[in-house]
């Protein structure tokens, strides 16, 4: 891989200061821009290294700490974030506090500042994301869709529910290619939900695919304890191929 230069910045928000870390090729130029949404856990090492890998593909990569909200949060254990009750309580109220009104308006701060970094180029950029960060991603490709031309979500859940926030009810404003990796047997997201998102994007006229991965939700993520290397490769691949169809 090549050398990555990885930048600790903040970016300042209407609810104040965001940490975010950006990965860069360490080379002369521009890169199209894409800002990596992290799982549940939130922005830690994993995600620096995953940041990185992106960033090695030639693509400037924000990681943003989606829980700045949370002052001076406590990083989760991820192998027992689940199985611990006062855990997984704290890990699930901090996620219904990122509202689709917060990620679009944080959305807005990241890429203007992506816009003005002499090491992107471009106006439109990329999203990725996993889990919770892989709704985020499509969420903002439809509350912000004049500044995404790709996004990707990977074991992504709630694509397509009865929530009123679900991503599957933005179809109609998305003007970004979508490309969806699903885990096999995830409760977060069925063949039903899949069925709907697709049914709404193809209404839309999205360009989008919807593939699925023989592996269980948390698949991409190396400390996810059902992280799957085969599948997390294949997910690699199929971000490269994606990213470089629709942000080059």
């Amino acid at each position: 891989m090549p050398k990555i230069r990885r930048i600790s910045d903040t970016i300042t928000t209407p609810d104040g200061e965001c940490r975010v870390t950006l990965h860069v090729p360490d080379s002369d130029g521009s890169f199209p821009g894409v800002v990596m949404y992290p799982d549940a856990g939130g922005a830690r090492p994993t995600f620096d290294e995953m940041g990185d890998k992106l960033a090695g593909y030639g693509y400037a990569v924000l990681v943003p700490d989606v829980y700045y909200r949370e002052k001076d949060w406590q990083p989760f254990d991820m192998a027992t974030v689940f199985t611990n009750p006062s855990e997984r309580e704290r890990i699930f109220a901090m996620i219904a506090k990122v509202t689709p009104d917060f990620m679009a308006a944080d959305a807005a701060a990241f890429f203007d500042y992506l816009a003005g970094r002499p090491e992107v180029r471009g106006e439109r950029f990329g999203t990725t994301g996993y889990c919770m960060g892989g709704r985020t991603s499509l969420i903002v490709a439809g509350r912000v869709p004049e500044r995404v031309a790709a996004a990707m979500s990977f074991h992504g859940g709630g694509l397509a529910s009865d929530d009123p926030g679900s991503p599957h009810l933005l179809a109609d404003r998305i003007q970004a290619a979508v490309y969806v990796g699903a885990a096999e047997n995830d409760p977060s997201f069925t063949t039903e939900a899949a069925e709907t998102l697709d049914k709404a994007l193809t209404a839309a006229g999205v360009e989008h695919t919807i593939e699925w991965y023989s592996a269980a939700h948390g698949f991409a993520v190396p400390d996810n304890a059902p992280y799957d290397a085969a599948a997390a490769e294949r997910h690699w691949q199929a971000t490269a191929a994606f990213f470089g169809k629709h942000l080059r």
